[in-house]
C-alpha cells in the first residue's frame, strides 16, 4: 500500500485563478486589493516567506508593499505603523510577520490591528467568531488543509481528528474548524501537545492526524493507523551538504515511512506550504470587496 499524494501545489493554483475574476472587477471599479506586510527584522526564513507573499500579489494583479523595521523597533513605534496602516483606504489587508522579536507583546500588537483588515485571521475578534462558527477571516494554514480535504473527497465528519501541536496559528483554529458543526467538519478533535501522555498511541487513533509540531520527522509510521490521512503542517530546515542551498526541507512527519502506512499524505513541500499563501490572497481579496462595498458575484 503507497498512500495517495494530495497535492497542495495543484490546488492552490486553482484557488488563485478563481480569485483573478474577482480581483478584476475590484480594479475595474478602481479598488486595488492591497496588501500590507510588517516585518522586524531580517531572519532569512521570515524574509522568504515575505517575499512569496509579496510575489503571489504580483501575479494576481494586486498591490503590495513591505513595511521593513529594524529588530530592535520599539512597540510604541511599531504600534503606530499599524495604526497608520488600519486609517489607510488603500490598505485592505494588514499582517506582521511571526515571529516577533521577543521584546514585542505580540497580543498588544494582534489586537492592533483592525478586525476588517486581519487577514491572518489572528486578531482575538477574528478567532472569537471562528470559535463560535461565525463568519470570519479564518486563518490560513487551518483553511487550506480544510480546503485540501475537500477537494480530496475527505469528509471528517464522525472521524477521529488528532491535531500534534496547539499554536494559535495553526492548532487552535484547526480543531475549532474541525468541530464546527457543518458540512466539512464534524469532527472528534483530540489535540496534542508538549505535556500530553501516551501521545504515539494517542495519534495511532487519528483517522486524520495533522502534524504542527515543528519538529523534523517527529511523527513516524508506528504513530499512524493504516488507512489514515496524514497532514503535515510542518516546514523544517536541515543540514545537508549535498543540496545546493546546504540544506533540505522536511516536515513533521517521516514522509517515507509513514505514506507505507497512510491512506492519503501531504508532501514537504508541494502540500500544505501554497494553500496558505492562497488563502492569504484569498482573504485580502475578500476584506476589499468588503471594505469597497463590492460584494463578490461567485
Amino acid at each position: 500500500m503507497s498512500a495517495k499524494i494530495l497535492d497542495g501545489t495543484d490546488l492552490s493554483q486553482q484557488l488563485m485563478d478563481g480569485l483573478k475574476p474577482r480581483i478584476a472587477r475590484l480594479v475595474k471599479k478602481g479598488t486595488y486589493p492591497r496588501l500590507s506586510v510588517i516585518i522586524l527584522g531580517e531572519d532569512p526564513a521570515s524574509l522568504s516567506y515575505v517575499k512569496s507573499k509579496g510575489k503571489a500579489c504580483e501575479r494576481l494583479g494586486m498591490r503590495s508593499e513591505t513595511v521593513m523595521l529594524a529588530e530592535g523597533t520599539n512597540q510604541k513605534d511599531l504600534l503606530t505603523v499599524i495604526s497608520g496602516l488600519n486609517a489607510n483606504p488603500k490598505v485592505h489587508g494588514i499582517l506582521v510577520q511571526m515571529p516577533m522579536p521577543k521584546h514585542i507583546d505580540e497580543n498588544a500588537v494582534l489586537e492592533a490591528i483592525a478586525p476588517e483588515k486581519d487577514v491572518d485571521g489572528f486578531t482575538p475578534v477574528n478567532m472569537g467568531r471562528l470559535l463560535a462558527g461565525r463568519e470570519c477571516f479564518r486563518p490560513c494554514t487551518p483553511n487550506g488543509i480544510m480546503a485540501l480535504l475537500e477537494k480530496n473527497h475527505i469528509d471528517p465528519a464522525g472521524k477521529h481528528a488528532v491535531i500534534i501541536g496547539r499554536s494559535n496559528i495553526v492548532g487552535k483554529p484547526m480543531a475549532a474548524m474541525l468541530m464546527q458543526k457543518q458540512k466539512g467538519a464534524d469532527a472528534t478533535v483530540t489535540v496534542c501537545h508538549s505535556h500530553t501522555k501516551k501521545m504515539a498511541s494517542i495519534a495511532k487513533q487519528a483517522d486524520i492526524l495533522i502534524a504542527a509540531i515543528g519538529k523534523p520527522k517527529f511523527i513516524g509510521a508506528r504513530m499512524v493507523k493504516k488507512g489514515a490521512v496524514v497532514i503535515d503542517v510542518g516546514i523544517n530546515r536541515v543540514a545537508d551538504a549535498k543540496a545546493e542551498k546546504g540544506y533540505r526541507l522536511v516536515g513533521d512527519v517521516d514522509f517515507e515511512a509513514v505514506k507505507k502506512v497512510a491512506k492519503a499524505i501531504t508532501p514537504v513541500p508541494g502540500g500544505v506550504g501554497k494553500l496558505t499563501i492562497a488563502m492569504l490572497m484569498t482573504n485580502t481579496v475578500q476584506a476589499a470587496e468588503n471594505l469597497s462595498g463590492q460584494h463578490s458575484a461567485t
